[in-house]
């Protein structure tokens, strides 16, 4: 549903309007929930509200329990939301029992993060990265997966293969896997071998490090604009992962030296273990 221009702004006009909810076991859930609402923006949608409850315990079923899916389900209706999004993780099942309850589409962090890496990784390395991911995190759900890893169709979300023939579905996407680790082995040798031309080359190699959306390509367009090197600028915006593919440029110090600047892809708390 949403589509991003080279510049990774929405295309697409038609936006989703989203209840976010998050479960606290004993712990502050605020920023992780602002967080969640600053990467559901990231993606296009429309923040409608927000549902946070405490529990000892997630609902096997339903992660929030029956009574609290009646009072999502009638939220959702009033307030006219198509999706939600939960701040915590999801098994298939809880997923496919939220939709048939709710009557909408039903997505986790995990989902809504793997979804905007996977429109903005431009690179081959990146791709093969966040295809990586999406399959290993699509794999032990086949099985009573919702509509948001089953159809193949626009909105916030994987898109994935259904619920047919899940057998022959399992064993193509291990395959796939397995060719993807071997494509990224590849990728890494070469990589290596750049990476040991640098040090021949004695150029020191400096790299940004911090959080999603810090300001790290900023300062590197800064330090291109102070060495006269706007054309080699890389892409800037007060966006959650506006990028994610690593950037590097070379820097010209007035002392006619130079180093090697690498703009790396931001952090984010509770990253998921498919997308490290």
């Amino acid at each position: 549903m949403f589509e991003f221009n080279e510049n990774n702004e929405v295309l697409d006009s038609t936006v989703q309007h989203v209840i976010l909810v998050g479960v606290s076991f004993g712990e502050d859930i605020s920023s992780s929930m602002d967080e969640l609402e600053g990467l559901a923006e990231a993606a296009g949608a429309e923040i409608l509200g927000r549902m946070e409850q405490a529990r000892e315990r997630a609902d096997k079923a339903t992660y929030i329990g029956k009574g609290k899916v009646q009072e999502l389900a009638e939220i959702c209706e009033n307030m006219g939301a198509d999706t939600v999004i939960f701040n915590n993780e999801l098994t298939g099942m809880q997923l496919r029992n939220l939709e048939e309850q709710t009557g909408v589409t039903v997505i986790d962090r995990t989902i809504l993060i793997l979804d905007i890496f996977a429109r903005r990784a431009t690179s081959n390395e990146g791709k093969l990265q966040v295809e990586l991911a999406q399959l290993k995190y699509r794999l032990p759900r086949l099985t009573g997966m919702g509509r948001s890893l089953s159809r193949t169709g626009g909105g916030i979300g994987t898109r994935g293969p259904g619920e047919k023939k899940l057998e022959t579905d399992r064993r193509h996407i291990q395959s796939r896997i397995d060719e993807i680790r071997r494509e990224l082995q590849e990728v890494r040798r070469s990589r290596e071998v750049q990476r040991s031309r640098r040090k021949k080359s004695d150029v020191p190699v400096v790299s940004l490090v911090g959080y999603t959306n810090a300001g790290k390509s900023a300062i590197m367009n800064a330090l291109l604009k102070r060495g006269e090197k706007e054309d080699k600028s890389v892409f800037e915006k007060n966006m959650l992962f506006a990028t994610l593919d690593v950037s590097q440029r070379r820097i010209e110090l007035e002392s006619n030296r130079a180093f090697i600047l690498i703009d790396t892809v931001g952090f984010v708390s509770r990253l998921p273990p498919a997308c490290s």
